[in-house]
């Protein structure tokens, strides 16, 4: 069988659509998983649907280390690869694929002098109109030693300086950026770093006036969970079959995607992606949707997961199926987390229906300890904002959010078994061992009270202010409504205790 390319492609009788031919309109850094079933995606309906006529070119933002990476395999495919769009939607199962043309090629200019030369060539070109990135979150970074005398520098605000520094003096317009890194104030963090560079390295101030006032850099939110490439071998294998061909950049998404992008309102009209009927709201302050985004998704996950496990169930979507799990996240979201959110009721409420069907996707297997890793960090950033909202609005406790508190607690604290160098072993009432993972000093707290009893233990996690930030024994009534539900669910099982919220 063939490697996937335009003319085995056409070999095997596709129909879909196919742009072979267009101006390069995007440069892209980052050649992953997220972005291609994400980004390129999007671009990709926006060329078939709205007429957009572009393609991406995608660099990759550090060197290969003499692996083979995914840069020359799409290049070998030119720039072709398949994507799997998988999940849930109103109750329906979703197995849709496209073979993605948007991509045209693939730069390592890290490890390619040539490569280099052809970014800083593609700087200068009159097609060029955006550059979308996803570095992950440790990418937009500042680092002192980077000179624009590098060929290229070493992270990428320093290769993103060197592009448009270049094509500043190339006298051509500006660029809009659209950066996917998940960290608050993505665009605004990344000019930052550009301007640095820029006073570093004493470039002229018309440039400093170029970036102000000719180049857009937007603070966006994506939101698509994208598990990548499919790992069983003989489900890979029996799409190639069906497929006619192999392909060694195969991508798989959820079905949802949302791309939130902070900026004026007539970008909305430029950018392609409403006319092709994609999500993409540009709104004034991403923030919104972030809390949004971390309060009902992140926050439902959080809320939920640790107590769903010590009721003896191990993926998110069984959980989805029973109607005692699933009933209390859908009371805690609608009746405890929304109520709290500055965004329009229906939006919200829109939103999280459709992280039920998101948790509810018969693709994926995703594992309740998994989600467990660090839960104290994310309870803290994704959970207690809603408690203490509501508090705040409401006068009184929120009783689902209350009892997922009492459950993070039994979470750590149920029949301690040991201490060891991969986390805090534990015991549920089914007699299954499990180990929760979470920084060291947490775990060294829980296991030095595992002999407490549960009102000096709840005193203790809750008056620690390295968790919380603050003591939480100063919420009204919290202290108690936590001990009552803990012996709740020490008593009966978590699953009974989550009844009683209902």
């Amino acid at each position: 069988m063939e490697t996937l390319n335009y003319a085995v492609l056409k070999k095997t009788g596709y129909t879909g659509y196919l742009l072979e031919q267009a101006p390069e309109k995007v440069l892209q850094f980052g050649e992953g998983n997220f972005l291609r079933a994400f980004t390129d995606y999007w671009f990709d309906l926006a060329n078939e649907k709205a007429g957009w006529n572009g393609k991406c070119v995608l660099v990759k933002p550090r060197g290969s280390h003499g692996r083979e990476s995914q840069i020359e395999l799409l290049n070998r495919q030119q720039g072709l690869y398949t994507l799997y769009l998988r999940g849930n939607v109103a109750g329906e199962k979703i197995d849709c694929k496209r073979v993605i043309s948007v991509v045209s090629r693939c730069l390592n200019p890290t490890d390619s002098p040539e490569d280099f030369q052809a970014l800083m060539a593609l700087a200068e070109s009159d097609d060029l109109e955006y550059v979308v990135s996803n570095t992950t979150e440790a990418g937009i970074v500042y680092d002192l030693g980077c000179q624009l005398s590098d060929t290229p520098c070493a992270s990428f605000p320093g290769k993103l300086t060197q592009v448009l520094y270049r094509r500043y003096r190339a006298g051509k317009g500006g660029l809009t950026i659209l950066p996917c890194e998940l960290i608050d104030n993505n665009g605004r963090e990344l000019l930052r770093c550009v301007r640095q560079y820029a006073s570093q390295w004493g470039l002229e101030p018309g440039f400093a006036d170029y970036l102000q006032e000719q180049c857009l850099f937007c603070s966006t939110l994506v939101d698509r969970i994208v598990p990548g490439g499919v790992q069983d071998p003989a489900e890979r294998a029996a799409m190639e079959a069906e497929n006619g061909y192999i392909d060694r950049c195969l991508d798989v998404g959820e079905v949802f995607g949302v791309w939130n992008i902070e900026g004026p309102r007539e970008l909305a009209e430029r950018l392609p992606f409403q006319a092709a009927g994609l999500n993409c709201p540009v709104v004034p302050d991403v923030a919104p949707y972030k809390k949004r985004k971390v309060r009902i998704l992140n926050g439902a996950h959080t809320g939920f997961v640790l107590g769903a496990y010590l009721a003896g169930f191990h993926i998110v979507r069984d959980c989805m199926h029973d109607p005692v799990i699933r009933g209390f996240m859908r009371r805690m979201l609608h009746q405890e987390v929304i109520p709290t959110l500055p965004l329009d009721r229906q939006n919200l409420e829109e939103f999280a229906a459709a992280v039920e069907d998101r948790f509810d996707n018969p693709f994926v297997d995703h594992a309740l300890l998994s989600i467990s890793l660090n839960s104290t960090s994310k309870w803290r950033a994704r959970v207690l904002p809603s408690l203490l909202d509501y508090v705040q609005q409401k006068g009184k406790l929120p009783p689902c959010i209350t009892m997922s508190f009492a459950a993070y607690i039994a979470f750590y604290s149920t029949d301690i078994q040991a201490l060891t160098d991969k986390g805090l072993v534990c015991r549920r009432p089914a007699g299954d061992s499990y180990t929760c993972s979470d920084d060291r000093w947490v775990l060294e707290f829980y296991y030095s009270h595992r002999e407490d009893s549960d009102a000096q233990l709840v005193q203790a996690v809750m008056a620690n202010r390295q968790m919380w930030g603050q003591d939480l024994t100063q919420v009204p009534g919290f202290r108690e409504a936590v001990l009552r539900n803990l012996a709740l669910l020490r008593s009966q099982g978590a699953k009974a205790a989550f009844a009683q919220c209902l």
